[in-house]
């Protein structure tokens, strides 16, 4: 039974690569849903972070950074992105304050000028980066040629500032509406989706070169066991038989490197103890292959 007056809705966060909108919807929710790295292009899926409280409920959805496509996940990728825009009552759009506006942010900022009847916001991350001198020079840089913005919030999602506000703000502007998810949900998706993506953090955060861009991971199994822990077995998919060997490492230290990490991460998820097997598979061409890419859980119906 939800209390009168209470609030809910759906914000779309979209934004190029590496803006910060995954490290903004951990914050919010308070528990690590959407993987972090230094790589474009880390978030492949919309992921949905819900946050709760007694008077509303948000439900962020976290889109693939928006970028130019060279294969077929690319496209999946953008698609998925844009999809998202037309599901919201509200629109968050980051940018990055330690950067110039450029050709993706005025794609995308076209592609904002086509909602109509929805608050969108500017929101300028990563403040902390930069001197307040520069502020205002960023500001009105997104102030032409762009849509009217229902609010402008510098924030910083590393920091929080002004996160809490953003968030009072947004729901200001959302209707009465019912209590979709449990108050103690924080997001949609399954565990196994967020155990394959907190192992695919791992090889992209120690993996470089071309490696992090052609990886997959795949749950194979999960099996409760005596003494409550959890047997986990997973796939790491590649293209090709050097990103293979790159993953798996000298004397197979890379794979037990990216284990080592993804268990602790996953036991704090799981809170259990975990037993993680990983394989290393190669796929050739998976992400031009529509076959390959549906059945690695990269599909069209998902947008």
């Amino acid at each position: 039974m939800v209390a009168e007056g209470f609030k809910s809705g759906f914000v779309a966060i979209i934004g190029r690569p590496n803006v910060g909108k995954s490290t903004l919807l951990n914050r919010i929710v308070g528990e690590k849903i959407a993987i972090m790295s230094n790589k474009a292009q880390t978030t492949r899926n919309k992921i949905q972070g819900i946050y709760t409280t007694d008077k509303a409920q948000v439900v962020f959805i976290d889109t693939p950074g928006v970028h130019k496509p060279q294969n077929s996940l690319g496209d999946f990728m953008v698609k998925s992105a844009f999809s998202a825009l037309h599901e919201a009552d509200a629109v968050w759009f980051v940018v990055d304050a330690s950067q110039e506006r450029g050709r993706g942010d005025n794609f995308i900022i076209d592609r904002l000028k086509e909602v109509k009847n929805t608050p969108i916001y500017l929101l300028i991350n990563k403040i902390d980066l930069i001197e307040k001198s520069e502020l205002f020079h960023v500001i009105e840089s997104y102030q032409a040629d762009a849509p009217e913005w229902t609010e402008i919030f510098p924030i910083s999602a590393t920091e929080g500032d002004n996160v809490p506000e953003l968030l009072d703000s947004v729901i200001e502007h959302l209707d009465e509406g019912p209590q979709y998810f449990d108050s103690d949900q924080l997001t949609d998706h399954p565990e196994r989706f967020v155990i394959s993506e907190l192992i695919r953090e791992k090889v992209l955060q120690l993996t470089q070169q071309e490696v992090p861009h052609s990886v997959a991971v795949v749950i194979d199994n999960i099996e409760q066991e005596p003494g409550d822990k959890v047997h986990i077995q997973a796939s790491i998919i590649v293209e090709r038989p050097t990103q293979k060997n790159i993953v798996i490492g000298k004397q197979g230290q890379m794979i037990k490197q990216i284990g080592i990490r993804a268990r602790k991460d996953i036991e704090r998820l799981l809170g259990s103890k975990v037993f993680l097997e990983t394989w290393v598979k190669v796929e050739p061409r998976w992400r031009d292959r529509p076959q390959a890419l549906q059945s690695l859980g990269y599909r069209e119906e998902d947008y």
